[in-house]
């Protein structure tokens, strides 16, 4: 197990919510399915799973950082 950061998360237009995190250790970027859609058919989004991140790019594009969305 590795610690990680969360840099941001977003919810698909198919209803999944993906977070975004950075392994500490390796600096390697992550795109992790927090929860799946109701409606949601792809079988690439499975809750508690990894998505890589070629494939989660196009949901990347409105990740902002935690800190603007906190404040």
């Amino acid at each position: 197990m590795s610690l990680v950061r969360l840099l941001g998360f977003q919810t698909l237009s198919c209803g999944c919510v993906v977070g975004e995190y950075r392994e500490l250790a390796t600096d390697r970027t992550v795109a992790y399915v927090e929860e799946k859609g109701a409606g949601c058919e792809s079988g690439a989004h499975r809750r508690n799973h990894t998505l890589s991140i070629e494939r989660a790019k196009p949901a990347r594009a409105d990740i902002r950082p935690l800190a603007l969305r906190a404040s």
